[in-house]
């Protein structure tokens, strides 16, 4: 995708939406850019969800109005559960990418965008169903992942089980820095000074409910995040007219979600991984190599990159 967005010049943004999020952008910009934190060389990203589905029905059938082999599309077919279908999918690995692909992913991509960071240099992971062992899901329960950056750990926390250890930030990110600490969510962020004279900064998000009265009656909406995807619509329509990369460009979102399955293969192979994006190739490790593209079940065809198209993907 990211080798077809440059080779026809198209604006292609992802839905990683803290990047326009009013107050993280406040924190970033006050906070981050302006030296608050000093130093920072950890990070902490975690969700508390007890998100993963919890349910063993039995298989059966597809429903007459489902075309299964049409929905299951490249992934390995399996029998048929009402689990999968429309949206507990993301419970199972042949689908998704488990709570690391589809949580973790939107934090590190925060702490990514607030650093200004790249690609890691290593990631590794552990973790697997501890807990709930009888649901049918069969993606983890508990996992914990570390990206390294140049000086710098950012370290993932998943638990479905449990309670958060702070209710107010179930999930969300935390930069530790040398004067500070700032964390942050799509509800609040916090600035905690470590001495000096900085005092403590606390915001909440500013839901627009006056200002945009549809939200209160828009079904399904997340009032809370309202304002972000209006921040978020608004910079891809600049970045069309203006011909430029939207603040979520497709790379971005490339990089933030690579590092993802970077850590579902570490948990799975049991060792860490040092992606070499030049190369697409994970280095000295063949076996990881090959697994970077699931194979697709026939008669899906997996997309090839054309011969001589850059897919260097260099930072921005």
């Amino acid at each position: 995708m990211v080798a077809a967005a440059r080779k026809y010049g198209r604006v292609v943004q992802v839905g990683t939406q803290r990047r326009s999020t009013p107050h993280l952008m406040e924190a970033k910009k006050n906070i981050v850019d302006a030296g608050m934190l000093g130093k920072i060389s950890h990070a902490e990203v975690y969700c508390y969800y007890h998100m993963r589905a919890r349910d063993n029905p039995p298989d059966e059938a597809p429903p007459e109005n489902l075309n299964f082999d049409m929905w299951t599309g490249p992934a390995p077919m399996r029998p048929y559960n009402r689990l999968v279908h429309p949206r507990s999918w993301r419970a199972f690995m042949e689908y998704g990418n488990g709570i690391v692909g589809d949580m973790c992913i939107h934090m590190l991509d925060t702490v990514r965008w607030m650093l200004d960071l790249g690609w890691p240099n290593v990631v590794s992971s552990t973790g697997g169903i501890y807990v709930d062992k009888n649901s049918k899901a069969n993606i983890s329960d508990t996992q914990t992942a570390t990206f390294e950056f140049p000086e710098l750990n950012v370290v993932w926390t998943h638990r479905t089980w449990g309670d958060a250890p702070d209710p107010a930030y179930p999930w969300g990110a935390t930069l530790y820095g040398e004067k500070g600490t700032l964390k942050m969510s799509v509800n609040s962020y916090d600035f905690m000074p470590r001495g000096g004279d900085a005092k403590p900064i606390h915001r909440d998000v500013v839901m627009e409910l006056e200002q945009y009265p549809e939200d209160k009656t828009e079904k399904d909406l997340e009032k809370h995040v309202a304002p972000a995807i209006r921040v978020h619509m608004l910079d891809f329509l600049k970045a069309i007219a203006d011909r430029s990369k939207p603040v979520a460009d497709i790379e971005q979102g490339h990089i933030s979600t690579a590092a993802c399955v970077l850590a579902n293969m570490s948990m799975q192979l049991g060792r860490s991984l040092a992606y070499d994006p030049a190369q697409g190739i994970v280095t000295g490790d063949e076996e990881a190599t090959r697994m970077l593209r699931r194979p697709y079940r026939e008669p899906w065809i997996h997309p090839e990159v054309e011969s001589g198209l850059d897919m260097s993907c260099e930072t921005l």
